[in-house]
């Protein structure tokens, strides 16, 4: 599953010639046409076209008229599916990311998918972008999970499809949404 996969992997956004760098701790799967939480359930729209393409681009929405949201699109080409970026670790580039929050808190900077486009500068003009060829690109290297064991648990802020354990994130990292004590368990096997 993608969803884990992107787990301890590195998100990079380049900007004229400012490089901002974070690691993925914090994730949820959107399973599409199946999945009565997702965008794509009742079919493709203008909102919505991006996670319909091929994978590997980023689905970026607005939402509570607040709020950008970032995805990786990760189901076939014409099968919706994308992956949302709950929160990150800040690895490089803190400084600008913490002006663009308006916060010093190193753990809490990049937790919460609106918080995560804030502070990365994203907005619907990355609607479609390639993450392998950048401006914002996963890098390729081999995730980075620091020994923590990956969990799972039922996904935020949906109605629809909220029994579905497909948020997952590195246990007890300090980064991730929620209460210390719901996010350190580990996977169920």
């Amino acid at each position: 599953m993608v969803a884990r996969a992107l787990l301890g992997r590195v998100l990079v956004c380049e900007r004229s010639r400012t490089r901002l760098v974070a690691r993925i701790v914090e994730v949820e799967a959107y399973g599409g046409a199946r999945d009565p939480a997702s965008h794509a359930f009742h079919g493709c729209s203008a909102r919505n076209a991006v996670m319909f393409g091929p994978p590997g681009h980023a689905y970026v929405y607005f939402t509570y008229g607040l709020h950008h949201c970032v995805n990786v699109v990760c189901g076939r080409e014409g099968a919706a599916a994308a992956v949302l970026l709950r929160a990150l670790e800040p690895l490089a580039g803190e400084g600008l990311m913490r002006r663009r929050r308006g916060m010093r808190d190193h753990d809490r900077l990049l937790r919460g998918p609106g918080c995560v486009a804030q502070a990365l500068g994203l907005s619907r003009e990355h609607d479609g972008a390639d993450l392998v060829s950048g401006p914002v690109w996963i890098a390729d290297a081999s995730p980075c999970r620091e020994g923590r064991a990956l969990a799972s648990g039922p996904r935020i802020g949906v109605r629809a499809g909220a029994g579905r354990a497909w948020r997952f994130w590195l246990a007890g990292h300090p980064c991730v949404s929620g209460t210390r004590a719901e996010n350190g368990g580990p996977l169920p096997r």
